[in-house]
């Protein structure tokens, strides 16, 4: 049993089945990736009622171990070499598994330095759990002494692909140390850097809106002074530090930050980060309810950038119920309002299929406004934007001029044609106010409407409430495509509850399922809405 060439061929047999199982990894390992490295993310998409990744390898494993039993079966007369017949299949069917998960993902795998560290690791992670049951089914088939054994001794390599899930996050946490070491000294840099700037820094946080918020303001106050904001939805430290890594920030006037968080203390240390001399709270409703708890605990937890932001500045809050708990003066800064019987705000607004009108109040002024944005949700949050560009000093008619550059932001109520049918890209809206907005928006359109949405997400004891709400809003429509299996069915529930023709709804698999499905509905005339495409952690 412990031969040269014994071992030599547990090492190979081993290896090649590490090589050949990594090939099965990539979805588990973007999943991994989309969760931020996270494992208890990972794990609650692993885990998710609904997700189809373990059944895939429990099949994988089950097919495996089929094949290598009827195969170890059929060549007994082959003598030792019945063994080495019956693995043959792993290859078949790890390549059978690559073509089909080819396009598994929505969101790509990004090939980034970490992720090819944690895949190199899960090989020999995977190697050394392979060689493990390797070396136990040789002593399983040596003391038993017994022919038929032997030959069917590789069938426990079926159950590398049952651990395979876990596998992977053992191998993210060994390679968790160097990222963190990395990281921090990355950080540190990047902190350095944005404390020694002359530059005046801005941060944005709140429930919703942020991205929008950061790239209205960006351009308004690009009317006046140079401008550098962070790209897309970078509102992590490290999202962050790549926005200004190659930045000299001393060549602007402003820096915007975007500040995102999931936990208690991930808004103090983005401000321990960047140090904003103001700040704006777009607002706070429950998202993130799933990692926060409580509404109390989001409240908290986005009211840390008053404490995180330097004293005398400006703290910009759109006002609702729960910003109203929140207290700058006593963080030492300048409150704003903005909305309803605050110092600022958008009034007298007017929807259209065709843009936004509204009166803009700042302070003692108005003026009229105009933005090609859609949705009475576009005006409030520009009037965000436009009353810290008020009080930083610029007048209302450059405020005018910078709101009527305002551009689209990609997936956040996007609208584009094509053969005819307009379709609204709110794929990045996830949230329960912008959904309601972006139906309400949906219904200023003529012709004919559809919407596509898998659901809300993240909003814990309250997600089924808040799907069935969602369902509610869309009666009335004509026609409602629910995909995937995690939230619909509290959609359905309030949507048939609310009075919904059930003739109108379509539940499919997944998005693909329901572009096909659009395919032989759509004429020219309608309008789609594609509410909320959810990244693979969520499916």
């Amino acid at each position: 049993m412990f031969t040269l060439t014994a071992i030599i061929e547990y090492v190979i047999v081993s290896l090649a089945c590490a090589l050949l199982f990594a090939l099965c990894s990539f979805t588990l390992l973007g999943a991994l990736q989309q969760a931020g490295y996270g494992g208890k993310r990972y794990l609650a998409w692993l885990f998710r009622k609904g997700n189809m990744a373990r059944s895939r390898f429990t099949l994988l494993a089950f097919l495996i171990a089929l094949s290598s039993l009827v195969l170890g079966l059929c060549f007994s007369f082959a003598g030792k070499w019945a063994a080495y017949i019956s693995i043959v299949p792993v290859l078949l069917f790890c390549a059978v598994w690559c073509a089909a998960e080819r396009n598994a993902l929505k969101v790509p795998l990004s090939p980034t330095a970490r992720a090819k560290r944690v895949y190199v690791l899960h090989i020999l992670v995977l190697f050394v759990a392979a060689f493990l049951i390797v070396l136990a089914a040789n002593a399983i088939a040596y003391y038993s002494k017994h022919e038929l054994v032997g030959h069917l001794r590789y069938i426990l390599i079926a159950l590398l692909p049952l651990c395979e899930p876990m596998l992977l996050l053992a191998a993210n946490a060994l390679e968790k140390p160097f990222s963190s070491h990395k990281n921090k000294k990355y950080l540190a840099a990047a902190r350095e850097k944005l404390h020694g700037t002359k530059c005046v820094k801005i941060g944005i946080t709140g429930s919703c809106g942020k991205t929008s918020v950061k790239n209205f303001l960006a351009v308004i106050l690009s009317e006046k002074y140079k401008v550098l904001a962070t790209p897309e939805s970078y509102n992590t430290p490290l999202g962050i530090a790549k926005a200004i890594e190659n930045a000299d920030l001393n060549a602007y006037d402003f820096f915007v930050a975007e500040m995102g968080a999931r936990h208690t203390g991930d808004i103090s240390e983005l401000c321990e980060l960047v140090r904003p001399d103001h700040c704006i709270v777009t607002g706070i409703c429950p998202q993130h309810l799933e990692s926060f708890g409580t509404i109390e605990n989001v409240i908290a937890a986005k009211g840390e950038i008053l404490k995180g932001t330097k004293a005398g500045g400006f703290a910009v809050i759109g006002m609702d119920e729960n910003t109203a708990k929140l207290d700058p003066k006593g963080a030492g800064l300048v409150k704003v309002g903005v909305g309803e019987h605050g110092e600022c705000g958008a009034i007298e607004i007017k929807c259209t299929a065709h843009g936004t009108d509204f009166k803009l109040a700042l302070g003692i002024f108005q003026t009229d406004a105009h933005t090609k944005l859609l949705g009475a949700h576009s005006a409030q949050n520009i009037a965000l934007a436009a009353a810290m560009a008020f009080k930083l000093g610029l007048t209302k008619e450059e405020i005018v001029r910078g709101i009527a550059k305002i551009d689209y932001i990609p997936h956040r109520l996007q609208p584009f044609e094509a053969n005819g049918v307009t379709v609204l890209d709110d794929a990045y809206n996830s949230n329960v106010l912008g959904a309601a907005a972006a139906v309400e928006t949906l219904r200023l359109f003529e012709g004919r409407k559809f919407v596509i949405t898998p659901g809300l997400v993240e909003l814990g004891v309250l997600e089924e409430s808040e799907n069935m709400a969602l369902g509610e809003r869309l009666v009335g429509l004509d026609c409602i495509i629910l995909v995937g299996a995690t939230l619909i069915t509290a959609v359905k529930k309030g949507y048939l509850a609310a009075g919904g023709d059930p003739e109108k709804l379509t539940i499919v698999p997944t998005l693909d399922k329901a572009q096909e499905l659009l395919e032989t509905q759509l004429q020219a005339g309608d309008t789609v809405l594609f509410l909320n495409d959810l990244p693979d952690i969520y499916n």
